[in-house]
C-alpha cells in the first residue's frame, strides 16, 4: 500500500520517469526510519504521555534525512523538478509522521488499559476502529479548515490564513536540501544551542530543582509568540491551581484532576468551536458572518476580548475550587 500511494503520487508529475527508483528508496526509507521513529516515540509516550514524545524534534531529522537520500537518488534537479522533490518528500515524511503519532496514541492507550486491567485484544480492535474514524474525520476537517481560512505559505495565503509553523519549517528545510541553498552552518549552530541546552539542563536536574527543557527551548525559539505566550499563562494558573489543592488538603488528587479536567475542557471547547466557526465560514463563504459590530470597532474587540476571557478563566477556576472541595463518595 506504501508504494502505491507514493506511485499514485508521483506518477502523473516530471518525477514520473525516475519514480522506480525514488519510490523503492521512500519504501525502504518508511520502514527502517519508521520503525525507529515509531519505537522512540511510542517509548516516550507510554513513559510519561504522548504530550511529551519528542515527534516535533524527531521529524525534523527525519525529514532532512528523507530528503538527502532522495536528492542524492535523483540526482542533479532543476527548477522545474525542485518542487515536485519538495511535495514527494514530505509526503514520504508524512508516512512516518503517520507511524509515530499512531505509535503515540497505541502507547499510552495500551499502557492505560493495563493500568486499569483492560482485555488486550478489544484493546487492539478498539485501537483499530480508532485509525479508521481518525482517517476518515481529520482529512476533512483540515480541507474545512483550508477552504474556510487558508494556511500562511500555502496558494492564495492572506494575512488572516492560519499559521502552520512547524509545516512550514519542515517545507523550507525540504526546499534549501534539494535546491541546494541550505546554510548547513547555521543548523550546525542550532545543533551546538541544543547540545549546549541539554548539559545544562542535567546540570539543573542533578543540582537543583529546575529544568531547560531542550524540546521547550527549540519550539520557542521558531514558534511565533501568538502560538507560544498563551503556554506560560497557563503553566502559572495551573502551578498556582495545584500550590493552593495542596494547601487547602483533603483529597489533594481528586482537587488536582478537577483542575486537569478544567483545562482540558478549554483546550477542546477551543478546538471544537473553531472547527464549528470554520464550516460556518466555509458555507457562507463570509469570515465575518458571526460580527456584530462595525469594523471600527476591533482594537476595543480585542480588548474587551481578553478582559471576557480572564474573567471567564477566572470564573471558572473559582468555581473548580469550590466544587473540587465537595469529595464524592458512593
Amino acid at each position: 500500500p506504501i508504494a502505491f500511494m507514493l506511485w499514485d503520487f508521483a506518477h502523473d508529475t516530471v518525477l514520473s520517469g525516475s519514480s522506480a527508483g525514488i519510490i523503492t528508496v521512500s519504501v525502504v526509507f518508511v520502514f527502517v526510519i519508521g520503525l525507529a521513529v515509531a519505537a522512540v516515540c511510542g517509548y516516550m509516550a507510554g513513559l510519561i504521555g504522548s504530550s511529551n514524545s519528542p515527534i516535533s524534534g524527531v521529524g525534523i531529522l527525519v525529514v532532512l534525512i528523507a530528503a538527502i537520500l532522495i536528492k542524492a537518488t535523483f540526482g542533479d534537479t532543476d527548477d522545474s523538478h525542485v518542487q515536485a522533490l519538495v511535495a514527494f518528500t514530505l509526503f514520504t515524511a508524512a508516512i512516518v509522521f503517520g507511524v509515530a503519532t499512531i505509535s503515540n496514541d497505541n502507547l499510552q492507550d495500551l499502557k492505560t488499559g493495563q493500568l486499569v486491567g483492560a482485555t488486550p485484544w478489544k484493546q487492539q480492535v478498539a485501537l483499530v476502529i480508532g485509525v479508521l474514524f481518525g482517517s476518515a474525520v481529520i482529512p476533512p476537517i483540515l480541507g474545512l479548515m483550508y477552504d474556510a481560512f487558508g494556511f500562511v505559505g500555502a496558494p492564495g495565503a492572506t494575512e488572516d490564513s492560519l499559521a502552520a509553523p512547524q509545516a512550514g519549517l519542515l517545507k523550507d528545510l525540504t526546499q534549501g536540501v534539494l535546491g541546494g541553498d541550505l546554510d548547513w552552518g547555521l543548523i550546525g549552530v542550532g545543533a551546538l544551542i541544543g547540545a549546549g541546552v541539554i548539559v545544562i539542563d542535567e546540570v539543573l536536574t542533578r543540582t537543583s530543582r529546575f529544568r531547560l527543557p531542550p524540546l521547550a527551548v527549540g519550539m520557542g525559539m521558531y514558534l511565533p509568540m501568538v502560538v507560544t505566550l498563551i503556554i506560560p499563562v497557563g503553566a502559572f494558573l495551573g502551578a498556582y491551581y495545584n500550590k493552593w489543592a495542596e494547601r487547602s488538603g483533603g483529597n489533594v488528587e481528586h482537587k488536582k484532576r478537577m483542575g486537569t479536567l478544567l483545562a482540558t475542557g478549554l483546550i477542546v471547547g477551543e478546538a471544537l468551536f473553531g472547527v464549528v466557526f470554520a464550516g460556518i465560514v466555509a458555507a457562507t463563504s463570509d469570515d465575518s458572518v458571526l460580527q456584530v459590530v462595525g469594523d471600527g470597532f476591533d482594537k476595543w474587540a480585542q480588548a474587551l476580548g481578553v478582559i471576557v476571557f480572564a474573567a471567564s478563566v477566572a470564573w471558572l477556576y473559582n468555581r473548580t475550587q469550590r466544587v473540587s472541595c465537595t469529595e464524592v463518595t458512593k
